[in-house]
């Protein structure tokens, strides 16, 4: 896959939070539990979109994780970009240092139109549009 594992959890652990919206803060040990990841990693996966202002956290005993803001104002390519940073949407798909118009690789002119179309695939699917689609429909988060 193209994403890093630590965006692919932040990905389904933000969705997971936009789903469970309505329960306020979701705590770290849950969203762990049912996604079948290491908590610690999920942490610091977690700590990633806070500092980026996606999600917030609460300490104590009712506290955990929760949208920083609406669902609906979160689109997919602002966790990708907190998590994994815009070199996606960006750079060469075989690492080459350099590559564009001028010193294109191989796979530059297939590859510029199809990164174009997954950064507009991801900046216009938000988290709620995503939480939407996926109820009652049986779309499972974990393995």
């Amino acid at each position: 896959m193209l994403l890093s594992k630590s965006c692919e959890y932040g990905l389904r652990a933000a969705l997971y939070v936009s789903m469970s919206e309505k329960e306020g803060y979701v705590p770290i040990r849950v969203i762990s539990s049912d996604l079948g990841m290491s908590a610690h990693f999920l942490t610091k996966i977690l700590q990633q979109l806070t500092k980026a202002g996606i999600l917030k956290s609460f300490r104590g005993p009712n506290g955990g994780i929760a949208l920083a803001r609406p669902a609906s104002q979160v689109a997919l390519i602002e966790v990708v970009e907190a998590i994994d940073g815009p070199e996606l949407f960006r750079e060469c798909m075989l690492g080459l240092p350099g590559c564009g118009e001028r010193q294109p690789c191989p796979l530059h002119n297939k590859w510029m139109i199809e990164r174009e179309r997954l950064a507009a695939l991801f900046a216009t699917t938000t988290l709620d549009q995503l939480a939407d689609s996926s109820e009652g429909v049986g779309v499972r988060l974990a393995g």
